[in-house]
């Protein structure tokens, strides 16, 4: 059987529009039905003459739950930051280390270079690294190396 394929596009083209007309209807009866109305441009009469309140910055942030400073018990302490995987402890050159730093992979570092921003490698003996400020500084962070496992 052959059909006609021009007589096949006016029933799809009718139902189409009919299908538009009705959701644009339904849309506009629960738009109507839920108090959805455009809003209008008239301020109320109570608020026309009010002054407007000032808003203070500060008191909205705490509000939100923000506006506090960190506390120094707050932050982590700085070795949490570090994890110490390795040790050469070398008399005449100074010795290195392998430190993770912030989860990522643990990296060779001298004594003296330079571990993460601010810390660098004061000194590695036996099982341990030490970290400092700057090479002329006490240590800030001591870092040991796991026991072994019997």
């Amino acid at each position: 059987m052959q059909s006609n394929v021009n007589s096949l596009w006016w029933p799809r083209g009718l139902t189409f529009v009919v299908s538009a007309l009705t959701a644009l209807s339904a849309t506009f009866w629960v738009l109507k039905g839920t108090g959805s109305a455009a809003p209008s441009n008239a301020a109320p009469a109570a608020l026309a003459g009010a002054p407007v309140p000032s808003i203070d910055p500060q008191l909205v942030a705490l509000a939100l739950g923000g506006g506090k400073q960190p506390t120094v018990a707050d932050a982590p302490p700085a070795s949490s930051r570090f994890v110490l995987t390795g040790v050469v402890a070398d008399p005449s050159k100074g010795g290195a280390a392998l430190i993770a730093v912030d989860g990522q992979p643990p990296k060779a570092v001298r004594v003296g270079a330079t571990v993460d921003g601010s810390l660098v490698l004061k000194s590695v003996s036996g099982r341990r690294a030490e970290l400092a400020p700057d090479m002329q500084s006490a240590p800030t962070v001591s870092l040991e190396l796991p026991p072994l496992a019997k």
